[in-house]
């Protein structure tokens, strides 16, 4: 850097709004303190929109049977912990989340799991995509599948029942 450059550098650096400048290569390093205060920007507080819940839709396969959406609408529990449907011995496995329901893992795939299936703890059963994402829902249940109780690419809600099982 020549004395023309420097003289040039300081120049526009006065002409700035900067406080301090900075400058180092391999022959010289510069350092230009206007004296003049710092500027501080701040920044407008992120907005954030709070967005309406929707009641849960119900699937045209629970209407077929009302014991068993009864207990899912007044059941808190997940698909980690199953309950006893009124029916009698029949558990419940339940959508962890909102999304699509599949039965198989493409269409041209068989289903996981049929009514007569038996499913072990930790068997997939399903497979709900979310946000573009595919999640493999596993039993947390040891029985028969005696009910499928949703329509194969629907949409499903947290907490939903999906299958029956017998234990």
């Amino acid at each position: 850097m020549n004395f023309k450059e420097l003289q040039e550098l300081i120049r526009m650096v006065s002409k700035s709004d900067l406080s301090v400048f900075k400058f180092k290569d391999a022959e010289v390093e510069v350092t230009i303190k206007t004296g003049k205060e710092p500027r501080v920007i701040e920044a407008s507080p992120i907005a954030q929109y709070q967005i309406p819940l929707q009641q849960p839709m119900l699937a045209p396969a629970q209407s077929a049977a009302p014991a068993a959406k009864t207990e899912s609408n007044s059941s808190a529990n997940s698909v980690s912990t199953p309950t006893e449907s009124p029916k009698g011995n029949y558990l419940e496995i339940k959508s962890p989340m909102v999304g699509t329901f599949y039965r198989a893992a493409g269409p041209d795939k068989p289903p996981y799991v049929q009514v007569g299936d038996s499913v072990e703890s930790g068997k997939t059963v399903c497979m709900i995509e979310a946000m573009k994402l595919f999640n493999e829902i596993e039993s947390e249940v040891k029985g028969t599948i005696v009910k499928v109780m949703v329509e194969d690419a629907t949409p499903v809600e947290y907490d939903q029942v999906l299958f029956l099982v017998e234990a």
